[in-house]
């Protein structure tokens, strides 16, 4: 901190500058523009100085590395030790298909695989149910069954791999699978490690792949988090993602204040659900988005673990440092990258990727080039973990944590950003809550009226997006693009078939039975879903059960 006399001197040498040498330069050359703001409204001042930070208290804003409010990261060598675990976000088609892929990830150097599903899995619907027409396999790989996930993990040890699965509304389901994979591998559900990411808020919020109402869609969260700290301890029961509300349109001040206020809500269902906040607040973490503007997006990550470990400690009294640690997944955004000239998205996926490691990351995925066009292609995704390995291995930017710390501007727009967020959050607090801001519709239309503002800015050409609105050019159409083929539907139904032949249904009705039994009581759910996915029940089968006690979720935007 300087001393007010240092600070007044300062000023003043601004307020010189700012008249003679910046207003000199300007009458030469006039600026780009008349403002500059980052992508949340945040004014861009010429110059940065302490005057601008003077309240920064090193040791109560910092820290270090490792120690409270983890402003500089949660481990106090950072990558020094370690480089954050190295993710591709895949799956597509069948879950043999998938499985390739992930073999072929793990040869490349990948440290982790991230599961993505297929629409009908995201809603709860087996491939053969009619709603799934037409979408099977196209966005994810399709899971019915325990039978597909047996498949999908044939040949990779679920005790030597870390494994993120984004899927919500069937949260429950698909990591009982996983655990029932793991039974039959000979693996002990103790030692599995990875990630669910289990975030159902921001799915009424950004997504729309809700199943049942906020009620039950919080008692199946708490449900997990109580089932894995007692029987898969290292296994990280929710991942609260601001990466969706990002690619809908959210400021990154609103990613940061909608995440942990769904974050809030999470820990207070699971208080009111008895459950001690020091037993499963170590296993949140959380999954963000990484946007172009490299400073403002530094400042965000250092922001959110910081007002994290606040929040853990001064609102919810947790008392281990684990609780307050901030751990987080982050994404390269896929609502930034074009259909024109997709090579540039490769620069774009670049200056991400550095911006969630200068951030402080523990786990990133690269988008590929060709994603804005279709499913990624090996080229484009082994393209996408090198990146990754040149940030990792020569950039040298891992080399100490938190290198930016210090700088006025990236220290300025940190406490902004947490400033704004917090405002954010206290008028979440005056509606009820996040869940019941949500039902409001007071997020969604935040959001709505900051994705109109960011479009309005690009189609008026105050926003310049490379190869989009400037600097085109005639392309050829593209070619060898990934596409699945539609026979995956086929061969989908057939395994559906077959495997409700090879079980023994009349298993599978006593345990879809006792199912809805519990369901109708306070009863933890995961031991019986776990029961009915043993027995070859499948998704939509266990979904319909649960559909039949809870109904379904009636989105009504009326804030």
């Amino acid at each position: 901190m300087y001393d007010e006399k240092k600070i007044e001197e300062i000023k003043a040498k601004r307020e010189d500058w700012e008249k003679n040498q910046r207003g000199k330069a300007i009458a030469k050359f006039p600026e780009r523009k008349e403002e500059f703001k980052t992508t949340s409204e945040i004014e861009i001042k010429p110059i940065y100085t302490p005057e601008d930070v003077k309240d920064l208290d090193y040791l109560e804003k910092l820290g270090f590395p490792g120690e409270y409010p983890y402003t500089r990261g949660v481990q106090p060598t950072m990558y020094r030790g370690r480089f954050w675990t190295m993710r591709q976000y895949a799956g597509y088609g069948t879950a043999e298909e998938s499985n390739k892929r992930f073999k072929y990830l793990l040869e490349q150097g990948q440290t982790g695989l991230s599961v993505a599903f297929d629409l009908p899995t995201q809603i709860g619907y087996d491939s053969d149910h009619p709603m799934a027409e037409g979408e099977v396999g196209k966005v994810g790989v399709a899971i019915d069954s325990l039978y597909d996930m047996e498949i999908l993990f044939d040949g990779i040890p679920l005790d030597k791999v870390s494994t993120s699965m984004t899927i919500n509304a069937p949260a429950a389901i698909l990591l009982a699978m996983y655990i029932a994979v793991a039974e039959k591998q000979g693996v002990s559900p103790d030692k599995l490690n990875g990630t669910i990411q289990n975030d159902i808020l921001k799915e009424y919020v950004a997504r729309g792949t809700y199943i049942f109402p906020t009620g039950p869609s919080m008692r199946l969260i708490t449900n997990i988090f109580e089932y894995c700290s007692k029987y898969v301890p290292k296994w990280n029961t929710i991942s609260i993602s601001g990466y969706h509300m990002r690619e809908a349109g959210a400021t990154a001040v609103q990613e940061v204040a909608f995440t942990l206020a769904n974050a809030i809500a999470y820990v207070e269902a699971a208080i009111k659900a008895g459950l001690d906040v020091d037993e499963f607040a170590p296993r949140i973490s959380f999954f963000f988005s990484a946007h172009n503007d490299l400073f403002e997006e530094v400042a965000k990550f250092r922001a959110a673990r910081r007002m994290w470990a606040k929040i853990m400690k001064e609102r919810f009294g947790a008392k281990d440092p684990r609780s307050m640690m901030m751990r987080f997944h982050t994404q390269t955004a896929g609502s930034t990258l074009t259909a024109q000239q997709p090579d540039n998205n490769i620069i774009r996926v670049t200056i991400q990727a550095l911006a969630a490691v200068l951030g402080g990351t523990q786990s990133l995925h690269t988008n590929s080039r060709d994603e804005a066009l279709a499913l990624p292609t090996e080229d484009s995704v082994r393209i996408a973990l090198r990146t990754q390995q040149i940030i990792a291995y020569e950039s040298g930017v891992c080399d100490t944590p938190d290198p930016l710390a210090g700088s006025y501007y990236v220290e300025y727009l940190t406490d902004e950003i947490e400033k704004r967020a917090f405002e954010y959050i206290k008028k979440i607090d005056e509606l009820g809550g996040a869940v019941k801001a949500i039902d409001l519709g007071y997020m969604q239309r935040e959001i709505q009226e900051s994705a109109y503002r960011y479009q309005m800015e690009i189609e008026s050409g105050k926003r310049i997006i490379v190869g989009l609105n400037k600097f085109q050019m005639e392309e050829e159409p593209p070619k060898n693009l990934l596409k699945v083929d539609p026979q995956v539907e086929i061969v989908q139904r057939e395994k559906i078939k077959k495997v409700k032949e090879m079980r023994d249904n009349a298993r599978v009705e006593k345990a879809l039975k006792a199912l809805k039994k519990a369901a109708e009581g306070d009863d933890n759910l995961m031991p019986w879903i776990l029961d009915a996915v043993r027995e070859y029940a499948t998704l939509g089968e266990i979904t319909d059960v649960l559909r039949s006690v809870f109904g379904e979720y009636q989105q009504q935007i009326i804030f």
